[in-house]
Formats: C-alpha cells, structure tokens, sequence
C-alpha cells in the first residue's frame, strides 16, 4: 500500500485512495516524450503560471478568514436547484444540443445523440477526506444512478473539484468511456477503470467515441492531489464536435492567448463551458475573472455571430476571497456590455442553445448585497478593459 512517513516514528502510514496513483511504466514514458513537457514538469502555454498564492500569505490569511468576508463567500439562502428528473433528459433536444449544468464544472451535453458528462463531482466535498474541505453549498440536482446511460466522461485535469473519487468509482460500474489528459489515466485505473475504456490525450491530440470527435486543446493551470505535486498529470481544455454541433469545456484555466488558436483550428461553438470563477488577485495565472471568461468566450468564437456563453466553476462550493454572487453578476454585466448571449441556469435546469435561453439572476434571491461593483479591476488581468471595449462603462 503506498503511504508516507510519520518525521516522528518513522512509520509508514497509508494515503488516502483519493490521492491516486502516480503515473508509471508505459504511461510515464508517454509522457517524458510529451513535447509539452520539459524539465520534469508539464509546461504551460505562456510561460510558468503561479500555483500558489502570490503576495503576503498573511494578507491573503487575513482577507480569506475575515469574518465579513466569510459570511459574503456563501448564500444567505437556499439556492435553487431543479429537480432534474430523467424524464426532463429522455426526450431528444429539439435543436439537437441540450446542456444540464449541474452546478461548479459539472456539465451534461447532449450533443448530435451521445451524451457528454464533463467533470462530474457528485461528492459532498472536493476533498481526499469526508470530513474535511469545501462542502457543497447545494445539493446535486439528479442522483448519478437515475442520470441515465453516458456515453463519454471527459475529465480537464486532477484536483479534486474536478475528478472525485466517489463519483468515478460509481461510473467505473458502467461501460462508459474516459476522456482524460495525459497521465490521469494512473488515477482512474487505480479506482478501478479499466484500461480498454480509456482514451488519454495530450494536447492537440483527437479521439473518436461514437458519432462525437473529442480534443484535448490547452489550458493554463496545474495539476496535483497528493502529497507533493510532481506535475505528472496534464490539464486541458476539450474540444466536443458531433455531426451537426460543437461545444468547448475550458476545465480550469487562467486567461492566454491560445483562446484564439483553439477558436481558429475548432471553432466555433454553439456553446462555450467557461471557468470563471474562483478568481483572486493571489493567483491570477490560473484563474478567469469574469471579464477573462468573456474575452475567452469571443476569442474562441473568432468574430462569429452566435455561440451561448455558460458560466461554470463557481456556486457550488466556496474556494475564493470573492463574494459568491460575483461571478453571476458581473458575467451578467461583462457579457450585456459586450452584447454576447450568456445562459444563467439554475444547477440541474436543461436548456437547449439555439432555444430560449435561461437568463434570469436567480442568485439575488438568496445572496448578501455586493460590496465591490462591476467593472472594477482588482484582480491583476492579462485582459483591459479597454480590450473589451468597456472604456467609459463606469467603475
């Protein structure tokens, strides 16, 4: 069993399962010949991102445990989750894509007749422990079980709000297939997933499961559950195109110009899946503010008229200094600014793109009064406002 060392006994102790497994053999030789990985380490698109807060750690200690701020970090209320029934999703999308945003990165497409679960995080807590770490702050809106059959799980990288232990044990029991980035694989075969149903990508690189291409395209972020991060694993963004429909899934990203690459060689979409939240001024590399999501939205669109802008990565658990509306209300104001379509579900609500979109802030219904407004430029950004042509909008 692998395990760590007590500094005081000397005794080997066991790791949690949800740290995984490093990735070794075949797998590890796969990736040393990655070109996107040097020196040990995978690398990012832009140059080194900083993983870890910048700045004083006091100062960050000081603004994150802040009575105040606590309290504005989470609803006043109940939020709002639809009860997500599998009679809402056994009748086909009449413009043939249905999204089901499921609450953080959890997303349900159903695209061209397959079905794509990006990022599923059914567990209680994005943590290796049940005890500890972010809790929800809202129930899943459908148990696993009664989600019905699906065709391709895609994972953007390892932490643990992103890949739960709990949840891809449950799917292992199915014959769906994984899409995972390189090196991830070593986590989902020690849980139990059998090789045959894995399709493991580096970037750029395309994989076939039924009528649907998927593509594993950049991202700028990190990886690591354990003990020590040895940035063995890779994360990436994906790129899902059937027949008739194409959709985007950025995972966890901080804001690059590799948004407009991606938008050129796959674009565009009927539908961007955007991380924009969890976004503080201590790690502005691997993080999208608002306004980052937007800008990424329109580069991957690359001009073109139409494509639905979902907000996904934040509301559902609490892993910032921001308010927990903020990104609801100023992905509402950065997106109207810019007269870009942006789909505002409640978790577990269907909708279909080319249908009517969801767009009512249902969070003001449960959320404290902000206390910064929107445009205010807080956080260190690699896009102006003036790059968004929001000059002379206020703030």
């Amino acid at each position: 069993m692998a395990g760590f060392r007590s500094p005081n006994q000397g005794l080997r102790l066991p790791l949690p399962a949800a740290f995984g497994a490093d990735p070794s053999g075949a797998r590890l030789a796969r990736i040393r010949r990655s070109p996107n990985f040097r020196d040990g380490v995978f690398q990012n698109p832009g140059g080194t991102a900083r993983t870890r807060p910048s700045g004083s750690a006091r100062e960050f200690a000081k603004i994150y445990f802040d009575k105040e701020s606590r309290l504005s970090r989470a609803p006043r209320g109940t939020v709002p989750v639809h009860a997500t029934t599998l009679a809402d999703l056994a009748r086909p999308p009449a413009t043939g894509l249905r999204l089901t945003w499921m609450g953080h990165s959890s997303v349900l497409a159903e695209i061209d007749g397959q079905r794509v679960l990006f990022d599923p995080v059914w567990g209680e807590r994005c943590s290796p422990v049940p005890f500890a770490g972010p809790k929800r702050l809202h129930p899943v809106p459908v148990p696993l079980a009664a989600l019905g059959p699906v065709d391709v799980v895609v994972i953007s990288h390892d932490h643990y709000d992103h890949l739960d232990l709990p949840t891809i044990k449950a799917l292992a029991g199915t014959d769906t297939v994984f899409a995972v980035p390189l090196g991830v694989g070593a986590h989902l075969e020690h849980w139990g997933v059998s090789a045959d149903r894995l399709r493991e990508l580096d970037w750029h690189e395309s994989t076939r499961v039924g009528g649907l291409t998927l593509t594993a395209t950049p991202a700028r972020h990190f990886c690591g559950r354990g003990l020590r991060n040895t940035q063995h694993t890779l994360w990436a963004s994906w790129v899902v195109a059937g027949d008739e429909h194409r959709v985007y899934h950025s995972g966890d990203t901080g804001y690059f110009d590799g948004f407009k690459d991606i938008g050129a060689a796959h674009g565009p979409f009927d539908a961007t899946m955007i991380q924009l939240g969890a976004y503080a001024e201590f790690w502005p590399d691997i993080h999208m503010t608002p306004e980052e999501g937007v800008r990424a939205h329109l580069d991957l669109q690359g001009g073109a008229p139409g494509g639905v802008l979902l907000p996904i990565h934040w509301g559902t658990f609490n892993l910032a200094p921001h308010a927990w509306a903020e990104p609801g209300e100023w992905t509402l104001a950065a997106a109207e600014a810019v007269g870009q379509p942006v789909a505002v579900p409640v978790p577990g609500r269907p909708f279909e793109p080319g249908g009517e979109l969801p767009t009512r802030p249902w969070w003001r219904d449960v959320s404290r009064q902000l206390k910064r407004d929107w445009p205010l430029p807080p956080v260190p950004s690699a896009v102006s406002r003036q790059d968004l042509g929001l000059v002379g909008e206020g703030g």
